[in-house]
C-alpha cells in the first residue's frame, strides 16, 4: 500500500481541480474538519470515505496510491463509463445535513389509478446507515370488495439539492419495480407534512405509468408501529382517518392523476 504522504499529495491535486474544499466536502457530505485531516496528511480515510471521495472525481479508491505523475493523468483521463457512473452515484446523498432534519418515520398518501378515488395509505421510515440517507415503504391494503390483499416493501435512497428532497425506490420481490418521489421540504414553521409528486407504475392497471401528488406526514422519532400500519390501506376522501391538510391537497383538480392509455 502506498504510504500516506502518497495519498495526500494526490488528493491534494485532485482538490485543485475544484472551486473550493468546503464545496467539495459540501457536495461528498463529509465533515470539512475531518476532510481537512485528510489533506494535512493526519489521517486517511475509511474504505467508505475513500470510495466516496474518489466516485466524486471519477476515480476508483485505487488511483490515489498511484504516483502522483501517473495519478495526474488519470485524473485528467478518468474511465469513461465509471466517470459517467460516478456522476449518478455523486448525487446521493447531496446536503446530508439538509437531509438529516427529515429522519423519522411517515405516514405517506397519494392517488393511485389501481384504485381511482381513494387515497393510499403507506408507511416510510428514512434513517441515516453508512453516509447514506435511506428509505423503507410498506404498503398494505385489504380490499375486500375485489377479495385483494396486498403487501409490499420498497426499500431506496433519499437525496438532497437545491431545497428538493429525491427519493428513488425499487419494490422488493420477485417483479421488482422503480418509482421516484420529488418531495418539499419542511418549512420553518411547518414541521410536519413534506409535499411533493411520486411516478410509478400501477399496480392493477396493467403496470401503466403514473404521476400523481404525494404528502408524507411526519409521526416522529418512535412511533407506534403498529398502529402506524393499521392505518395503512385504501382511504376515502370522507374518512376520519385522513388529516385535513391530506384532504385538502389531495382532493382538487389540480392532482388529477396523469397516467399513459393503454392503446399507446
Amino acid at each position: 500500500m502506498a504510504d500516506v504522504d502518497t495519498f495526500t499529495l494526490n488528493l491534494r491535486s485532485a482538490c485543485a481541480t475544484r472551486r473550493s474544499i468546503s464545496q467539495i466536502c459540501r457536495e461528498i457530505g463529509i465533515n470539512r474538519q475531518q476532510f481537512n485531516r485528510y489533506i494535512s496528511g493526519e489521517a486517511r480515510p475509511s474504505a467508505h470515505n475513500a470510495a466516496r471521495i474518489a466516485g466524486f472525481f471519477g476515480l476508483s479508491p485505487q488511483d490515489f496510491d498511484l504516483s502522483p505523475k501517473l495519478f495526474e493523468t488519470r485524473l485528467r483521463r478518468p474511465d469513461g463509463h465509471r466517470s459517467e457512473a460516478g456522476l449518478l452515484l455523486e448525487g446521493f446523498p447531496g446536503d446530508i445535513a439538509g437531509l438529516r432534519r427529515h429522519i423519522g418515520y411517515y405516514q405517506t398518501y397519494h392517488i393511485s389509478p389501481s384504485w381511482p378515488g381513494l387515497v393510499v395509505c403507506s408507511c416510510a421510515r428514512v434513517y441515516e446507515e453508512s453516509g447514506s440517507i435511506r428509505v423503507k415503504s410498506i404498503e398494505r391494503i385489504r380490499d375486500a370488495a375485489n377479495e385483494i390483499w396486498q403487501f409490499s416493501k420498497y426499500v431506496g435512497l433519499a437525496t438532497f439539492w437545491r431545497n428538493r428532497i429525491f427519493i428513488a425506490e425499487r419494490s422488493v420481490g420477485r417483479q421488482p419495480m422503480l418509482s421516484q418521489t420529488i418531495l418539499i421540504p419542511f418549512e420553518v414553521h411547518q414541521r410536519v407534512y413534506l409535499r411533493g409528486t411520486t411516478m410509478g407504475v400501477s399496480w392493477r392497471k396493467e403496470n401503466l405509468p403514473y404521476a400523481s401528488r404525494m404528502i408524507w406526514r411526519h409521526i416522529g422519532q418512535e412511533p407506534d408501529l403498529r398502529q402506524m400500519l393499521s392505518r395503512c390501506g385504501v382511504l376515502s376522501f370522507g374518512s376520519r382517518q385522513l388529516p385535513a391538510t391530506v384532504r385538502n391537497f389531495l382532493d382538487t383538480p389540480e392532482a388529477e392523476v396523469l397516467t399513459v392509455p393503454a392503446e399507446y
